[in-house]
């Protein structure tokens, strides 16, 4: 019964999931992690700055 389901990625939710940071443009393992944590695709680098300098 399982065999006739087809399972169809979304080739948007590939692109969120790049660890590719949106300041930076450098790619990081923590920029996931930030995403699921922050809603936003920062590297802690990037990050850190945003919370210190927030302009």
């Amino acid at each position: 019964m399982t065999d006739n389901f087809d399972y169809k990625l979304d080739k948007t939710d590939n692109n969120e999931l790049n660890d590719i940071c949106e300041e930076c443009k450098k790619k990081d393992e923590t920029v996931t992690q930030n995403l699921i944590l922050t809603g936003y695709k920062l590297c802690n680098s990037c990050r850190t700055s945003k919370t210190l300098f927030p302009l």
